[in-house]
């Protein structure tokens, strides 16, 4: 690592200043715990990630005042290296009103979101889902826990 200059400083990626950053401060051992960095799990698509889960919390289901990421509707994230985003996610019911809109609902939200060029949503009926896909905070905001 080149000291603790910032990356636009030093000349070095974002990715490769903070793998350099975490492993400074860790021993040997600790270091080997580290998860490895790589193309598909850099620390950019971490945050890609995050910021996408981030805008899912804020589309709610129609029905149920719980947002869908909680509700447990995301069956899966698929961050490309085009960043184009591949959604899997259901509904509570295949009757459900909101079946024919609600993707493309979903797919506005995630394209507001810094960084993604594509958003594609598949909406998938297997699994079934159920309550128990529930975020703890969803199960106690219905006070079912």
């Amino acid at each position: 690592m080149s000291g603790n200059k910032p990356p636009s400083e030093s000349g070095i990626t974002a990715d490769d200043f903070f793998t350099d950053f975490l492993k400074s401060d860790q021993s040997d051992s600790e270091v080997q715990n580290l998860p490895e960095l790589d193309q598909q799990t850099s620390i950019t698509d971490m945050v890609l990630e995050q910021q996408i889960v981030d805008a899912l919390r804020n589309v709610y289901d129609p029905e149920i005042p719980i947002n869908i990421y909680d509700l447990g509707l995301i069956y899966s994230i698929n961050i490309s290296d085009n960043r184009s985003v591949n959604i899997e996610m259901t509904l509570t019911t295949p009757g459900c009103p909101v079946a024919q809109t609600f993707p493309g609902t979903v797919e506005c939200a995630i394209k507001c979101v810094d960084g993604v060029e594509d958003v594609h949503v598949e909406l998938v009926w297997d699994p079934p889902w159920t309550k128990d896909r529930m975020s703890e905070d969803a199960l106690l905001s219905l006070g079912l826990l």
